[in-house]
């Protein structure tokens, strides 16, 4: 079940989710405390933003609150633009679908996520309508290191492996015995296909570590503190990450989608190392020696400041480092039943096979 909450945002009561400079009043921010003593990060929080991940070309680092309201009231006509509905009598789509050059930064995921064909209408979306704001200042990116607001190139190492995934043969080369045929293709069986596709974890790193925006709909993130443990449920696929406070790391023969998280304090701030992934998730790419180190720190009663470090000597040449707010909402968590009716998958396969027949057929 989805929400749709833009709907509700006009234009003339656009607010930014500004976060307090520590210090500001004069006095340091004392956050409030669990019987053990530490801060209480309990609470539902909204992810959503439209702070881009990376820095849009020609972007600065930070926004002046004039251009921002300019380009959030542009983004939000857009949307309801698009959600008006469609004419009876509308000519049919172009050959190919929609070749028209998306402008803004959720035109570019709405195409990415849908193709030219198109992937859902304006109902399913429930995106953000804030940016990001740290320090008083509103970013363009959640990247802050490298300054530029992306993340590193490809290593040597990383451009060599994942050329040879995009090379990676269909079945038909297997079954005609051909001698160089490699591990089962990306359209073989279901356990080839993305865990987002196949509803067992939410895409685009929405569950972490780190945990990212969705951008598309969502975004509620809950966490429940004991001095044991800290539980963050993710609402998109209902994903649960347990962090192990004070712990030692599991073996590392043992290996886990979301990783092993151990977290330990540092003053106020909870600080969580993630490390022991196994090959299914691969971050932007990356391998099983992904590590994560997160820190949490609350900033005001309604604000946490969430700020993570990302490395993998086998992808990136050096660490890179995001950070962004994660507002407070009362709003509920909604039950995410992903394959109730998903059809996709099953279509997925059967069009692989239709297209290998198809390529023998013509041979």
């Amino acid at each position: 079940m989805i929400r749709n909450r833009w709907i509700a945002v006009a234009f003339t009561c656009m607010t930014l989710t500004a976060v307090p400079i520590i210090g500001q009043t004069g006095k340091p921010y004392s956050p409030p405390r669990l019987a053990d003593g530490h801060p209480d990060l309990q609470g539902t929080y909204d992810l959503a933003t439209v702070t881009p991940f990376e820095r849009l070309p020609g972007d600065p680092p930070f926004l002046t609150k004039e251009v921002a309201d300019a380009k959030l009231k542009a983004e939000l006509a857009r949307r309801a633009e698009d959600n008006k509905p469609d004419k009876a009598d509308r000519p049919a789509p172009p050959v190919g679908g929609v070749n028209t050059q998306p402008k803004s930064f959720f035109e570019i995921l709405e195409r990415a996520g849908g193709g030219a064909v198109g992937g859902y209408n304006r109902f399913w979306l429930n995106q953000g309508t804030v940016y990001t704001v740290v320090d008083g200042q509103i970013r363009t990116s959640l990247v802050v290191d490298p300054a530029d607001g992306h993340v590193p190139p490809y290593n040597e190492a990383a451009r060599k492996r994942l050329a040879a995934l995009r090379a990676t043969p269909t079945s038909d080369q297997r079954e005609n015995n051909d001698p160089t045929a490699e591990p089962p293709g990306a359209f073989d069986n279901p356990e080839q296909r993305p865990l987002g596709e196949r509803c067992l974890l939410g895409f685009g790193s929405t569950s972490g570590p780190p945990a990212l925006p969705d951008y598309f709909y969502n975004d509620l993130h809950q966490i429940v503190e004991t001095p044991d443990s800290i539980l963050i449920l993710t609402e998109m696929v209902h994903d649960a990450r347990i962090i192990r406070m004070n712990a030692e790391h599991l073996p590392k023969n043992i290996r886990r989608w979301m990783g092993d998280s151990v977290g330990h304090w540092e003053g106020d701030t909870l600080v969580v190392d993630t490390t022991n992934f196994n090959d299914k998730t691969r971050f932007r790419g990356a391998t099983e020696d992904l590590h994560v180190v997160e820190r949490f720190t609350r900033v005001d009663n309604k604000t946490l400041l969430y700020r993570f470090t990302v490395e993998d000597p086998n992808t990136w040449d050096k660490p890179w480092t995001g950070e962004y707010t994660w507002p407070a909402t009362d709003k509920p968590i909604y039950e995410y039943a992903c394959h109730e009716g998903n059809y996709a998958l099953g279509d997925i396969l059967r069009g692989a096979r239709l297209a290998e027949r198809s390529a023998e057929n013509q041979k």
